[in-house]
């Protein structure tokens, strides 16, 4: 049977890129901003492009902080990409102006701490050891970044001695960023995995494979 997952359409985001490349993978896609049809699904994706307070105003106005709350309550997956990796922590600070995020983690999304903003191009990947999301994904492949944002200096602890900390995998820009976290049923990239070719299409599809 296949996998049935939502793409949430809350008025950011490459959607119909998005909606085909996780088509490739043969799971039963739908593009909808339905918070029912999001809490229903085998898998949730948010997407998300442009500035974080924006992003977080269409969540909002969408149910979505709420319908992400819910699901990861009952262990159901969620993956963020791009901003929509970002809004998943505690607040986005743009231009000195502070934005509240999801909170399902800990942590501020800041500027880049490089020579050339935005980051845009191919980045290699420092990924942990024992990756289910980059299972398969040689060291040398390259995932594609667009943004200024991102989340520096972070290290989140094991809740307790039964729940290991998150596998988190770095890139750098002028300085190490996060560009993945898997965390139970919630995983994030900050590169976009629907314009990284096959390696991109990989990530897609062993995080498909988990549902």
């Amino acid at each position: 049977m296949q996998p049935r997952v939502v793409i949430f359409d809350y008025g950011s985001g490459n959607l119909r890129s998005a909606q085909r490349a996780m088509e490739r993978t043969g799971a039963e896609v739908t593009v909808t901003g339905d918070p029912q049809a999001a809490l229903d699904a085998d898998g949730l994706v948010v997407p998300g492009v442009g500035a974080f307070g924006a992003c977080m105003e269409g969540l909002h106005a969408a149910q979505g902080d709420r319908v992400i709350g819910r699901r990861l309550a009952g262990g159901r997956p969620v993956l963020g990409i791009c901003v929509g990796m970002q809004v998943l922590f505690e607040q986005g600070v743009e231009h000195g102006v502070a934005s509240a995020g999801c909170a399902e983690w800990p942590g501020t999304v800041e500027r880049l701490r490089a020579p050339i903003v935005p980051h845009m191009g191919w980045n290699t990947l420092d990924i942990p050891e024992g990756s289910r999301l980059f299972a398969g994904i040689g060291a040398d492949e390259r995932f594609y970044f667009v943004h200024s944002y991102g989340v520096l200096d972070w290290k989140l602890e094991p809740t307790s001695e039964h729940i290991a900390a998150p596998k988190v995998t770095w890139s750098t820009h002028g300085s190490p960023f996060v560009a993945a976290v898997e965390n139970g049923p919630l995983c994030a990239t900050q590169f976009h995995p629907e314009k990284s070719g096959d390696a991109g299409a990989k990530v897609l599809a062993n995080w498909v494979a988990t549902l």
